[in-house]
C-alpha cells in the first residue's frame, strides 16, 4: 500500500500541478509524513489520507486506485467525449464534485455506445441526487434520530444487498 499510496499521491499532485510545500500546506500536514508517503517509508493512517484527500480536494479513494483503474478511466474518458462538453457547459451542475464523480460519469454508457448530452445530463442529475440523499444521511446520523435512521439502514441494508447475495442476485 505504501508505494501505491505515494504514487498515487504524486499523480494527484502532478494533475493539480502542486509542489510539496503545496500540499503541507493545504493538507496541514508535516512536510515530513508528506514526504515519507511519497517515498513509501511512512505507511499514512486513515485520518492522515482523510486529511490529505479534504486539503486536496479529492476522494480518499484516489490514494488506493491500482494502476489498472487508471487505463480504464483514461479510456472512459476517450469514449465519452460529449461529458466535456456537457463539464464546460454546465459548471454549475459539478460544484463539489471530486475526480472520482467525474470518472464515475466518464464511465457510464448510454444505450449503444458513449454517452449523449441528453444521457450525460440524465447521468449527472442522478448523480447530484445521490449526493444529495447522501448528505441528509450523514446529518440525519448526527441527530438525535441516529438510532432509529441506523436500524432502518441495517434492515433495509439486510434485506437489499446482503439478502440479494444469498440469492446470487447481482453479482
Amino acid at each position: 500500500m505504501d508505494d501505491q499510496t505515494g504514487n498515487n499521491l504524486r499523480r494527484v499532485m502532478a494533475n493539480q500541478g502542486l509542489s510539496l510545500q503545496q500540499v503541507v500546506d493545504r493538507a496541514g500536514l508535516d512536510r515530513r509524513t508528506i514526504q515519507g508517503i511519497l517515498d513509501g517509508s511512512n505507511k499514512p493512517r486513515p485520518r492522515t489520507i482523510h486529511q490529505l484527500a479534504e486539503g486536496l480536494g479529492v476522494s480518499a479513494d484516489e490514494f488506493f486506485v491500482s494502476p489498472s483503474q487508471l487505463r480504464y478511466q483514461r479510456f472512459d474518458r476517450q469514449t465519452n467525449p460529449l461529458v466535456e462538453e456537457v463539464i464546460h457547459a454546465r459548471p454549475e451542475l459539478f460544484g463539489a464534485w471530486t475526480d472520482s464523480d467525474f470518472d464515475e460519469l466518464h464511465s457510464h454508457f448510454g444505450s449503444g455506445g458513449a454517452l449523449t448530452t441528453e444521457g450525460t445530463l440524465e447521468v449527472v442529475k442522478a448523480m447530484n441526487h445521490r449526493r444529495q440523499l447522501v448528505e441528509k444521511l450523514i446529518l440525519l446520523l448526527e441527530t438525535s434520530q441516529a438510532e432509529a435512521v441506523g436500524t432502518f439502514l441495517e434492515v433495509m441494508y439486510e434485506k437489499n444487498v446482503v439478502g440479494r447475495e444469498g440469492l446470487g442476485i447481482g453479482d
